[in-house]
């Protein structure tokens, strides 16, 4: 056992600080404002900086050509080092870090002296017999801890321990499995007394475990630690003070989402069960993009399940067209974008012994090799026994690509699936090649996913520069939202999973990852019966990814159709998502700038409100909705709480309740409870059935203006990469008001030339209606009979059942102008 007790040397140097214990030796920067890197080793050593994981450093990094194009290295701020009788200390602009002594550990404070991080003393950094570095921390009854990546159970993670592995877990149940598909060791901890948020990143890929307060020790203060198996315990404190911040910090350091196109946000049509039809699956997938049409179902693309690799002995062979199923891919291909519909197909990172291209691969280095490097590692994958793409290798991902390229992205297909990429690989001692580092790959397992995530972007910009792809990942690790949108895998069929798969989103998106969903109608497991259905999608449609995908074991497909009675409850769900397009993708713009989550827990918008801190199953559809889907069986009742800090209307009949309180409503299997925040604005656009082959030439502005507030709407043409260049459109719709009326601010800026000819704004006015209404410093007509205006290009009417002005205009070419509601009162009386 190892153990860092007491100081014995501390050393300023250029841009950092080296602090040596008897135990542990350590590194101190101060990276920028926010975010303090403690660097520790029990090696007389450190090993050489290398990280997948960042992309904001103030350091050399061997990988730092890799990243070239996404790593920004800035210069460290200053150390100036301080000491008094008991400890060091290194002030910064917002947080102060303190190195105590005896017994030794790490402290950081606020400017005012509030403690957001202590470590526990005399038990902060370890290293067990086995090899094992454990960090502990102090904690109390008061901590609140989200994030951890993709976890089960409820949002809070507090008497918690979990386990950071990447593991094939087929029919998870999102209450307790554990660990699941991915592994990002960053967690966020809110002191409820101090009203205070930070987080702390382990950039470490060995698996690992988190205890939040879940052991005890009668010798020890209450504690949480995190353990890992091999490696540095490389930890990233990132400041606050809001959830919010934590999560706009940490993603500084890990990156953005990638802003997919526009499409994605599609409903994305699936099922294993077509592409393992004897034949003619191509006809069927056809068939079933035709039946969406005629039932009034947007559908927007296609998850290709593997099936469509099979080989005659029925296994799967990634890159292997099965001609009985699909005799011309390229024509398949050709027909479903007549469509409008995009294609991603499955692969897999595993390539069976028996693959038909394994020589060309062996040939081109491609795999994961032995521990003694003197041939390709083999273990158990599904189907057999494989061999696996070392994407940590140039051979490796370019043998890849040359297949990709060949096989899928010549035919027209720019949307790549990567799946069972959790690399379970037994031998630990495997070696990687880790470009040009040699590891084994027990410490780079969650990295080959997000690699390969990479790899696959890579292909397709050199395939054709400008298209956008659209990735999806199953598995990876901090850093995967750079590349791909992901998926919590093989759910199973359940009311439970239903429920819990909300707070797996929402602690994604608190853990840098904004754009996830889970598979709608569970993928293993008997056909959901039809309220679970129903249910599951009325839910589903506010997930960033949104796809009904199944596996079903009795024989059954899960589609949108199978209960014809029901029909019209998923055809109205889905149309509800395609309305909300313009939001969901002015959300992942903020996303891909911000890092903020798409799906919001309620303590991201209302920290303020202790009451939403357990908070697991309402959340925040961006800053404006809030939705409380009904995710119990048989339920006619709903218990919906409506936090504190805003005032919130029932869009279902636009009441209004005061903030702060439960309210019980009755729900019925129509029922998608949604309440718009005051201050609320929401762009949709009516009539969208499809994203490829349909633009948007009309949106629709729901207002509500009791508060001060803005919304930034963004533009591009949703499908290539001249965004990156310049050509898109940010619109900023500032409302204010006041006892006059209502402001409605409008300012563009950017050079994409919009589709949007037509504006209509529904302004909620529950206390007056206006007098008159301006566009640009011209009023415009009032119509008080209703058909007339429907009829009309422009003009406004009130409609008295909803007390809602709406409003229509030409979307005005001027880069700036004003709408005006003037709530003067008319003097109908006076003469």
């Amino acid at each position: 056992m190892k153990s860092s007790r007491k100081i014995v040397g501390i050393k300023p140097n250029q841009g950092y600080l080296t602090v040596q214990t008897d135990g542990a030796q350590f590194q101190i920067y101060l990276l920028d404002d926010n975010i303090i890197r403690i660097r520790g080793t029990f090696a007389k050593s450190f090993a050489p900086e290398a990280s997948y994981a960042l992309v904001k450093t103030a350091w050399d990094d061997q990988l730092d050509d890799l990243f070239k194009d996404e790593r920004e290295q800035v210069t460290p701020l200053p150390i100036q080092l301080t000491e008094n009788d008991d400890e060091y200390l290194v002030p910064g602009p917002k947080y102060d870090l303190h190195i105590e002594k005896n017994p030794f550990g790490f402290k950081i404070t606020d400017k005012s002296g509030n403690v957001v991080h202590e470590d526990l003393p005399k038990r902060s950094f370890l290293q067990d017999d086995n090899g094992r570095s454990f960090h502990y921390s102090r904690m109390g009854d008061h901590n609140y801890f989200y994030g951890f990546g993709e976890k089960s159970g409820k949002l809070n993670k507090f008497k918690r321990r979990m386990r950071m592995h990447n593991t094939d877990s087929l029919g998870w149940n999102a209450a307790k499995s554990d660990p699941l598909y991915k592994m990002i060791p960053f967690y966020i901890d809110l002191d409820s007394q101090q009203n205070m948020a930070s987080g702390i990143f382990y950039n470490n890929a060995y698996d690992s475990v988190f205890d939040m307060d879940c052991e005890h020790s009668n010798y020890w203060q209450r504690y949480s630690y995190f353990e890992c198996d091999g490696g540095d315990i490389d930890l990233f404190f990132i400041g606050g003070p809001t959830v919010k911040d934590v999560v706009e910090h940490y993603t500084d350091l890990t990156g953005k989402s990638a802003l997919a196109p526009l499409a994605s946000f599609g409903y994305m049509g699936s099922t294993m069960y077509y592409t393992e039809l004897d034949q003619h699956s191509d006809e069927a997938i056809l068939d079933f993009v035709d039946t969406c049409k005629k039932n009034g179902i947007p559908c927007d693309g296609f998850f290709l399940s593997s099936g469509y690799t099979s080989g005659k002995d029925g296994k799967r062979y990634v890159f292997n067209w099965n001609k009985q199923r699909f005799p011309n891919p390229d024509d398949f291909v050709k027909e479903l974008k007549k469509r409008g519909v995009l294609l991603a197909p499955n692969i897999k990172p595993g390539l069976l012994l028996t693959h038909p291209f394994m020589d060309e691969f062996e040939k081109g280095n491609a795999f994961v090799k032995t521990s003694d490097e003197k041939g390709f590692e083999t273990d158990q994958y599904w189907g057999g026994d494989a061999h696996f793409i070392d994407f940590t290798s140039e051979n490796g991902r370019n043998t890849w690509n040359r297949f990709m390229t060949k096989a899928l992205l010549s035919k027209g297909i720019t949307s790549i699936w990567n799946d069972n990429n959790e690399y379970e690989i037994s031998n630990g001692d495997a070696v990687v090649d880790a470009d040009g580092l040699k590891k084994p790959i027990k410490s780079l397992k969650p990295i080959m996913p997000t690699m390969m995530a990479k790899s696959a972007k890579k292909a397709i910009h050199d395939y054709d520069p400008n298209i956008r792809p659209y990735l999806i990942n199953r598995a990876g690790f901090a850093g995967i939202q750079r590349y791909a949108q992901t998926w919590a895998g093989d759910n199973r069929t359940s009311w439970t999973n239903v429920k819990y798969n909300v707070p797996t989103v929402l602690g994604m998106g608190l853990s840098g990852v904004a754009n996830q969903g889970c598979d709608i109608g569970g993928f293993d497991g008997p056909a959901p019966e039809p309220e679970l259905f129903v249910r599951w999608v009325q839910n589903g449609i506010f997930q960033p990814r949104f796809s009904i995908h199944s596996s079903n074991t009795d024989n059954t497909v899960t589609e949108p159709w199978m209960y014809p009675e029901y029909t019209s409850y998923i055809r109205d769900a889905i149309q509800l998502r395609y309305r909300l397009v313009p939001y969901f993708y002015s959300l992942l713009f903020e996303a891909s700038t911000k890092g903020s989550p798409i799906m919001r827990p309620l303590v991201y918008e209302f920290q303020d409100d202790p009451k939403v801190l357990e908070e697991s199953f309402e959340f925040m559809l961006g800053p404006s909705l809030l939705i409380a889907n009904v995710l119990d069986k048989g339920q006619t009742m709903k218990k919906i709480y409506l936090p504190k800090g805003a005032d919130w209307v029932n869009l279902a009949d636009s009441q209004y309740y005061e903030g702060g309180q439960t309210i019980e409503l009755p729900v019925d299997l129509h029922s998608i409870p949604m309440f718009l925040r005051t201050g609320g604005i929401v762009p949709t656009a009516p009539h969208l059935m499809n994203l490829h082959n349909q633009s948007i030439e009309q949106l629709n502005l729901l207002i509500e203006p009791s508060v001060e507030a803005s919304f930034m709407l963004y533009e591009d043409d949703g499908k290539t990469n001249d965004y990156q260049k310049g050509d898109y459109l940010t619109t900023k719709f500032a409302v204010s008001s006041s006892d006059d009326g209502v402001v409605v601010d409008v300012t563009n800026n950017g050079t994409y030339k919009t589709s949007v000819q037509k504006l209509q704004l529904e302004v909620m006015c529950p206390d007056m209606a206006p007098a008159q209404v301006s566009v640009a410093g011209t009023e415009i007509q009032q119509f008080l009979n209703h058909e007339k205006f429907e009829k009309a290009d422009q003009g406004w009417f009130f409609n008295g059942e909803n007390r809602r002005v709406i409003v229509k205009l030409s979307r005005p070419e001027e880069k700036k102008y004003q709408i005006h509601l003037n709530f003067a009162v008319k003097d109908l009386i006076s003469i």
